[in-house]
């Protein structure tokens, strides 16, 4: 296949953390060349905070598709995200691309992209609650309808890690980029 870079797909229920754990490891890893965090494209309106997308309206994204521009892309939640198909340059220069994924896509992304690392974020039940109470984004019944998922949210594989954000940030961020490393 002329790869030799990885990737490493993020995964988890909204609310565990998942953003800030891969800010964290992007701010780890700014001067490491051999890694990089590539801008999701995501039907979704400029500035609304949270990661820093690349704004697309439904049919600039559906012509992307269309013109394979992305090397992944999936619906959730409403919305539609694609990954970059330019990312297969970084697989050729050797580096780990590393993105933020819905479970939906694993599969695919396992059968287009052998070896990858599969990194799931996942919270207790009550630092979820309190988390998504905290952010304001849903009402009660969103929040008991996200929990619902997020108990039933299982991940199954030999290139599947779990990383518990339970507690502090920068220990979940030092796991993750362990993960990386020592998983190469």
């Amino acid at each position: 296949m002329g790869r030799s870079g990885r990737l490493v797909l993020v995964v988890g229920p909204s609310g565990v953390g998942k953003d800030s754990v891969l800010d964290g490891a992007r701010a780890a890893l700014k001067d490491n060349p051999d890694v990089v965090f590539p801008r999701r494209v995501v039907t979704r309106a400029p500035g609304l905070g949270g990661e820093d997308y690349i704004p697309a309206s439904e049919a600039d994204f559906a012509a992307m598709a269309a013109r394979g521009d992305f090397a992944l892309h999936w619906p959730a939640h409403g919305l539609h995200y694609g990954i970059p198909q330019s990312i297969e340059n970084d697989f050729a220069a050797g580096r780990q691309v590393v993105v933020n994924v819905s479970r939906g896509s694993i599969d695919e992304a396992r059968r287009k992209y052998p070896g990858l690392l599969v990194i799931g974020i996942t919270a207790s039940p009550d630092v979820l609650r309190r988390r998504l109470e905290q952010r304001g984004r849903e009402s009660p019944a969103e929040i008991e309808e996200r929990l619902g998922r997020a108990a039933a949210f299982t991940l199954q594989g030999d290139d599947v890690a779990i990383l518990n954000n339970d507690g502090a940030l920068k220990d979940t961020v030092q796991a993750f980029l362990a993960l990386l490393q020592k998983r190469r």
